[in-house]
């Protein structure tokens, strides 16, 4: 999936208000008990488990050793507060998953890998054949596990946005547009044109720029506010971008 890159894609600079986030509500909370910060944490990992698991994977784990892995690294996350050794000043969600998961496989992994097969305390959901379908699809030795964790999140997050517009579109009954429009959106322009997608929808050539446009530009602003929820401060954001861009563009 290639990143969007046009004149929408970097406001001149962030907004004064830094809106609350998942993780900023998770930092705020740090020291202190608070079920709105859990369940920040917990919807976090829910969305970004599948990097983690390859990187488990590419450390040489098998299958269902990287299942019960993850599982219980989640497990210990959610229910140690390890987030309170979280520095507000590194205070990327991406990096501090990362640091705790290799702290987690260096101290517990032997212990871990013993757990019977399903002994552990599923706090994510996990499809066994979803997970190992997807992690066959990566490189076979192109990236390593820190490499291939980057490329991941960078694509889960991706993956999201779109899911995301994707659903706005159906709620407005606007399902068709979504479908034929994505491949220009997704920056694809060769593929196809306006004209003929314009013949496709009915439309007119102008209206079909004016609508990848907009689509564009929705597309932006839920990109940075994903990319938000998982950064502490607002400064962040299009360093997160830059980086994130980076990552794909090297694989």
């Amino acid at each position: 999936m290639a990143p969007i890159v046009d004149d929408d894609w970097r406001p001149s600079c962030p907004t004064a208000h830094f809106p609350t986030t998942r993780w900023t509500v998770v930092l705020s909370a740090r020291g202190s008990e608070s079920p709105t910060a859990d369940s920040a944490l917990a919807t976090l990992c829910k969305s970004y488990w599948y990097p983690l698991y390859a990187f488990i994977r590419r450390k040489g784990h098998g299958p269902a050793e990287a299942q019960d892995l993850t599982q219980e690294f989640f497990a210990r996350l959610l229910a140690k507060h390890y987030f309170d050794k979280a520095d507000p000043q590194k205070g990327r969600f991406r990096s501090f998953l990362l640091n705790a998961l290799t702290h987690f496989l260096a101290d517990e992994w032997d212990r871990v890998r013993r757990l019977k097969r399903g002994g552990g305390r599923p706090v994510v959901s996990l499809d066994d054949a979803d997970a190992e379908g997807r992690y066959r699809l990566e490189p076979v030795e192109a990236l390593d596990a820190a490499k291939i964790y980057e490329r991941r999140w960078a694509l889960t997050l991706l993956e999201r946005v779109l899911t995301q517009l994707e659903a706005e579109h159906a709620q407005a009954g606007k399902t068709e547009l979504f479908a034929q429009l994505q491949v220009v959106l997704l920056g694809d322009k060769g593929s196809v044109s306006y004209v003929e997608l314009g013949r496709r929808l009915g439309m007119s050539e102008g209206a079909v720029k004016v609508a990848v446009h907009r689509m564009r530009k929705r597309y932006v602003q839920l990109f940075r506010a994903e990319i938000a929820h998982t950064v502490a401060s607002p400064t962040e954001i299009d360093d997160e971008i830059n980086h994130l861009f980076a990552v794909l563009c090297s694989g």
